[in-house]
């Protein structure tokens, strides 16, 4: 493995002595860690299993789906038991792992609106270990359908009960929004991965979303915990890439994850072939990447799990 696949979050601080405190992004990343933990530092996440984590940023094109799909394959080339969980109407996890969105009998559309059992809606994945629960295009007026319904915000939270012994891990990939279908998904959730793009506006939104996730500790899930920050499309030739990510870790330090997720050609092609990046190219850098990654999230998981 090269020196430059092995990125972590020390990398940038590395890189010579400037600093960038009095930036916009350091005002934004400030912002941000304010609306997290006023005046203090986060604190580290308690894991428990089975896990189910929910991937959430209101901003588009920060790495979520690329994120559920290639974290997912890789946990389970590791020997975990993983599903997959598309709640997202675009329907890109489930397109990107080779189902064809126009040929499901049921969706998880089906099993929240219409209380089809979640095992109808499951399918096995060419990756061992790995499953899905698909979307499509109907998903997109089921938060309309659920507004009137009885504990509207714990449907999904419902639905995921029934089917999560069955494995060690379940990803859930939400739409950039923070509608009643993410709301559902951070409530059924033990936790949630924030996937930040190495770009000032990714940082901008970052408040809204924290402010989000302390409604629903609250109020609807009193055991939801950050997972952690994950950085993605970073390029260390980028003074902006090396300066959010200087912030990101000034800001939310323990809560970062050490793999930094690179921007990697084979992660953009993948999902045109209906793989994840695994399959597609097993030596890509994206690959390397989401393995380190998948690494270090089961030894966060299995570490908290004996401390208890």
């Amino acid at each position: 493995m090269s020196k430059q696949s092995n990125v972590s979050r020390e990398t940038s601080a590395r890189r010579g002595a400037e600093t960038f405190a009095d930036t916009p992004i350091a005002a934004a990343a400030a912002r941000a860690s304010e609306s997290l933990t006023p005046g203090g530092t986060p604190p580290l996440p308690r894991p428990a299993q089975p896990r189910i984590i929910t991937g959430a940023n209101q901003k588009g094109g920060v790495g979520k789906t690329t994120t559920a799909i290639n974290l997912a394959a890789s946990l389970a080339a590791l020997e975990k038991k993983v599903l997959i969980v598309d709640a997202d109407p675009q329907a890109n996890a489930t397109s990107g792992v080779g189902v064809d969105t126009r040929n499901i009998k049921c969706t998880i559309y089906d099993c929240l609106i219409d209380g089809k059992d979640p095992e109808e809606a499951i399918l096995k994945c060419e990756v061992e270990n790995l499953s899905l629960m698909p979307s499509n295009i109907d998903l997109v007026g089921a938060e309309i359908e659920m507004l009137d319904r009885p504990e509207r915000e714990k449907i999904l939270k419902n639905l995921l009960y029934k089917i999560r012994d069955n494995y060690d891990y379940i990803l859930v990939d939400c739409s950039p929004s923070l509608g009643l279908l993410t709301v559902n998904a951070l409530t059924a959730s033990n936790s949630v991965i924030i996937p930040v793009q190495c770009e000032y506006f990714a940082l901008e939104g970052l408040g809204k979303l924290l402010n989000t996730i302390k409604i629903i500790q609250g109020n609807l899930n009193s055991d939801l915990e950050i997972e952690g920050f994950l950085l993605t499309m970073y390029d260390n030739r980028l003074r902006l890439s090396n300066q959010v990510a200087d912030e990101v870790n000034k800001h939310f330090q323990q809560m970062v994850f050490k793999t930094i997720i690179q921007r990697n050609v084979k992660l953009s092609e993948a999902p045109s072939f209906g793989q994840p990046a695994i399959l597609y190219d097993a030596d890509s850098r994206g690959t390397v990447n989401y393995l380190n990654l998948a690494r270090e999230l089961i030894e966060k998981v299995e570490a908290k799990v004996n401390e208890v």
